[in-house]
């Protein structure tokens, strides 16, 4: 059957008058006239009672019309959303982060995206940290990731949307809670508190490279998988950690934040995403991302 025997078929019926569905549907009335017989023969049903004076709709024709316009609705329905795909207005597009440090980037940029395409899915994946959101960007398996400077993989794009500093947090009856600023290597002895090894934290990374640059590696005592539980377990004593200025929203009885003494270290944080990946709905993110976290303007001192 064809779908312009039922778009005729319509005309038909809801203006009870060949000539005007003719006119309706700019064609000629010979050839509408065609198509119902040839739909009427393929139904094996009369769908209208004709003669000179009058048309009307056979109770088969009355039954016919609501699944008429049921299926021109959903197909109508149905091209305007495969047409809205293709310029990114729908879909899916699968975001890895971190918890904590992305507690301001990441809600300005779904927020964005939900009030400007409502229709655009964001499937979210928390616990992914920078590294590790950069190799799955890198292999396909996630749209968009929040990673750190430097990117390493040939076929990712990125992004800066802000720069961060590492600071110490220090249980508050550590002596280094009682300085103005915290000199690395003073920490040497202290235990730390860090990300898992091999999680693809870049903090972790961070952390141990500065601390070997001023001549010891941290000693690590204990582990945790976000922010949060690490600063409760500095606040309750176990050891000290580097974490980024971002992460100074928490605040919890018996934790002190401290900055480094020196120039400092800072780690850029960019949005990934890979270069092949053909997916509009992705671009259309990315574009809204560009006003919803812009590059900022490096200032040099």
């Amino acid at each position: 059957m064809e779908l312009r025997y039922l778009v005729s078929f319509l005309a038909v019926a809801e203006e009870l008058h060949f000539g005007r569905a003719a006119r309706r549907l700019h064609m000629a009335q010979p050839p509408l006239s065609q198509q119902i017989r040839q739909l009427e023969k393929e139904l094996g049903v009369q769908l209208f009672e004709r003669n000179t004076r009058s048309v009307r709709l056979t109770s088969a024709g009355e039954a016919f019309v609501r699944p008429v316009q049921q299926t021109l609705q959903n197909l109508e329905w149905a091209t305007r959303t495969v047409k809205a795909a293709g310029r990114g207005e729908y879909g899916r597009v699968t975001i890895g982060f971190a918890g904590a440090s992305s507690h301001e980037s990441l809600p300005l940029l779904t927020r964005a995206v939900r009030a400007a395409h409502p229709g655009l899915e964001l499937v979210l994946q928390g616990q992914t940290y920078a590294n590790a959101a950069l190799a799955r960007v890198a292999d396909g398996s996630l749209d968009l990731g929040f990673v750190r400077l430097p990117i390493t993989r040939l076929n990712v794009e990125a992004r800066v949307i802000g720069e961060e500093e590492l600071v110490v947090a220090v249980p508050s009856d550590d002596p280094a809670a009682k300085a103005k600023f915290v000199d690395l290597e003073d920490l040497a002895e202290e235990p730390f508190v860090s990300f898992p090894a091999n999680a693809g934290s870049s903090v972790r990374e961070a952390t141990v490279r500065a601390c070997e640059e001023v001549g010891f590696t941290p000693r690590i005592v204990q582990e945790a998988p976000d922010s949060y539980t690490i600063l409760a377990l500095v606040a309750a004593g176990v050891g000290v950690t580097l974490t980024l200025t971002s992460c100074q929203h928490i605040q919890q009885t018996g934790l002190v934040y401290r900055p480094l003494a020196g120039p400092g270290v800072r780690l850029q944080a960019a949005l990934a995403w890979r270069r092949d990946n053909p997916s509009a709905a992705l671009r259309t993110v990315l574009e809204i991302a560009e006003e919803a976290l812009p590059t900022p303007v490096r200032k040099d001192v």
